[in-house]
């Protein structure tokens, strides 16, 4: 298959998966402690991370610029993961998610700044689009939805620059490391913070270890690992300044749909409004640098 056209379909893998992903994970959420969520997705991510290794002969990279920076994107994956199973728990995901597809800002910013990629006045309507939507998301006269205070919206903002910062370190990574390296230090990073997670979790609220139990818990999670997986091999075929806003609009798109349809919410208008301007803003930072790369010989292979 033509390298140019591989971009689109790791990012179309990861925007399904991640789509169905958020959507159970949001509805799974208040069955177990998030900290144990957590580890389950921790361990979900050393299938495919010795899958692809075996790939590549078990040739890892472990210069101390890979080591840094596959340190850095792993960190800021997993924090934000751990920060986001907490945050299903005190708000919902139909609307958290949205938020965090608001990451692209962050990456893009950077890629305009240090890469000296280009964004048009598309873009930067997209921009305006985002903040607005931010507005109507902390809006919440008389909502009846199970929101305990602002405290869900802060943390998914938090999320969403932390992955925002990790997509762009994802990307000037691609430069110098191979994916296969990426998504090895991304899972020994999340494996390092299960001490972190055990140690926060209150054993006393789960007591439910059935194989059932947890083996659902997995098969949720394996297709957040299998998603970011596939991300790292769309940041390496193609622009950053394009597959963040596709796969950050799109898997929180599926998301929002499947949790409405699935709990029966009719959400306040000011959160519908919120979710469209969001996810349409995200879109709009894609749609230009689509076609501009379409021309460019120079993109990355």
């Amino acid at each position: 298959m033509n390298k140019s056209k591989l971009w689109l379909i790791y990012a179309l893998i990861t925007t399904l998966f991640w789509g169905v992903w958020g959507a159970f994970s949001g509805l799974t959420a208040g069955h177990m402690p998030d900290t144990i969520i957590y580890i389950i997705w921790a361990l979900t991510m050393i299938f495919p991370a010795i899958f692809v290794l075996k790939m590549i002969n078990w040739k890892l990279q472990h210069d101390s610029r890979s080591i840094f920076l596959g340190s850095v994107i792993g960190l800021l994956g997993a924090i934000g993961q751990m920060v986001l199973f907490y945050t299903l728990t005190i708000g919902p995901a139909y609307l958290i998610f949205p938020i965090i597809a608001l990451s692209p800002m962050v990456t893009i910013i950077l890629s305009l700044i240090l890469l000296k990629e280009r964004t048009t006045k598309l873009g930067a309507v997209g921009v305006v689009l985002a903040l607005i939507s931010l507005q109507f998301f902390e809006y919440s006269s008389g909502d009846s939805d199970n929101i305990h205070g602002f405290l869900w919206f802060f943390l998914a903002l938090s999320i969403s620059a932390a992955w925002g910062i990790q997509a762009y370190f994802m990307k000037i990574s691609n430069e110098s490391m191979n994916a296969e390296s990426i998504f090895f230090y991304m899972m020994i990073t999340s494996l390092l913070l299960i001490p972190l997670a055990i140690w926060m979790t209150d054993f006393s609220t789960f007591t439910d270890w059935s194989a059932y139990n947890v083996s659902i818990a997995a098969s949720i999670q394996i297709l957040n690992a299998i998603g970011a997986l596939c991300l790292v091999y769309a940041f390496r075929y193609g622009k950053a300044i394009v597959v963040s806003p596709m796969t950050n609009a799109g898997a929180p798109l599926i998301t929002a749909i499947i949790s409405l349809v699935a709990l029966g919410i009719i959400p306040a208008p000011t959160k519908i409004l919120a979710i469209i301007f969001a996810v349409t803003a995200a879109m709009l930072l894609a749609i230009e640098p689509v076609d501009e790369e379409k021309n460019n010989s120079t993109g990355d292979a």
